[in-house]
Parts: structure tokens; C-alpha cells; sequence
């Protein structure tokens, strides 16, 4: 079993947890979790950048001098791509960039990355987070006295007082655990979690292991 520290609000360790090694102790495969960051960084590019080509140019319809006698080279419009203001040629053109990834490697891409982060020690678990309103300064409080930098806070449900008291301290990312996704699991140092979160995410991706 992943046994894990258990902290309450004001970082003391108040007791262990016990996480499924199925979900919590996999091994890390790099090139796995390379291809589900790559897939998830391809889905959020716009593919919107585009360049006009001869057809799209406005102008050039009329040939620019005879074809012949003039001494200078051939000339069919002031729109091709040799001419100052004509058009692009093999320029980009709007694609869609996404690639699929089938739903078990996303899933075991999210257990390893959630075992390395327990493997590092930098998965903290916290019995509960009690902000009465939404102040930004008693979140940074929170921040500073466990020492984080870039954490990324995974909770069960949606909280209005924590999600809008973290969303103005830099490097602080608040998600449901149904968002949970390896490209943020990476980027954050930490992933915090509440207990009944753990066992949330735990349930979720341990269903259907064999």
C-alpha cells in the first residue's frame, strides 16, 4: 500500500493514509506520459493562423505588361508570390491538431503520474480546507505555511470561498478531481488532495483494473 502523510489546515501531520498501489505505486513509463501531455497540448491549440494564397489576394487580375518584347521576364499578375504584396506560398492554413489517445492509456498515463508524485514525496493530503469567506489572504496563509510554490489543489467538489480565494496567488491551481489530468499533475511541484478526494480518484481510476 502507498502510505501517505495526512495534514490538517495549519500543516500538522495528524496520521497516515493507506492509497491503492494500483493507482498510487505504478511505474513510470516517460514516453507514455510524453504522448498524453503532447495530446493534451495538441487539443488546446486553436489551429486558426492562416495566410492567403494567389486565390485569396485581392488585385492581379490584369496581366501586368505584354508577354513579350519588353525585356523583362514574364509576368502573369502582381499577386504571385515573387511580387512585393502577392500572396504565400505553402503557408499555413487552419488544421485541427488534435490526435486521439484511447481512454485506458489516458488513465494510466494520470496513475503514473500521481505515483511519481507519491514516489517524490510531493502528493500532500489534507483533512480539509475551512475558509469561512473568500479572502485571498487567508488562502496565502495556507500557501506559505506548507511551503508551496506551484501546487495544484484537487478537491471533490466545486468550493466558491477556496477556488476564489486561490485563483489570484501565482502558481496555485484549484481543480475538481474529475478534471485531474497528467499535463497539470507534471507542471505543479505539488498535488494536494483532500482525503475523501484521494479515495475519490483512487475509486475512479482503479475501476476496471485487472
Amino acid at each position: 500500500m502507498a502510505n501517505v502523510k495526512l495534514f490538517n489546515q495549519s500543516y500538522q501531520e495528524i496520521g497516515t493514509v493507506d492509497l491503492a498501489p494500483e493507482v498510487f505505486e505504478v511505474e513510470v513509463q516517460p514516453e507514455l506520459l510524453h504522448l498524453v501531455v503532447r495530446a493534451q497540448l495538441a487539443a488546446k491549440r486553436a489551429g486558426t493562423h492562416s495566410v492567403k494564397t494567389r486565390a485569396y489576394v485581392r488585385g492581379g487580375g490584369r496581366k501586368p505588361w505584354r508577354q513579350k518584347g519588353t525585356g523583362r521576364a514574364r509576368a502573369g499578375s502582381t499577386r504571385s508570390p515573387l511580387w512585393r504584396g502577392g500572396a504565400v506560398v505553402h503557408g499555413p492554413q487552419p488544421r485541427d491538431y488534435t490526435f486521439k489517445v484511447n481512454r485506458k492509456v489516458r488513465q494510466l498515463a494520470l496513475r503514473m503520474a500521481l505515483s511519481a508524485k507519491v514516489e517524490e514525496d510531493q502528493l500532500v493530503l489534507v483533512d480539509g480546507f475551512h475558509l469561512p469567506e473568500i479572502k485571498t489572504k487567508h488562502m496565502i496563509k495556507i500557501v506559505s505555511d506548507f511551503g508551496w510554490k506551484k501546487a495544484l489543489i484537487v478537491l471533490t467538489d466545486s468550493d466558491n470561498n477556496l477556488e476564489l480565494s486561490a485563483r489570484n496567488i501565482p502558481g496555485i491551481k484549484v481543480v475538481r478531481q474529475d478534471m485531474l489530468n497528467v499535463y497539470d499533475v507534471l507542471l505543479h511541484e505539488h498535488v494536494v488532495m483532500l482525503q475523501g478526494t484521494a479515495l475519490k480518484v483512487q475509486e475512479r481510476l482503479g475501476h476496471g483494473i485487472r
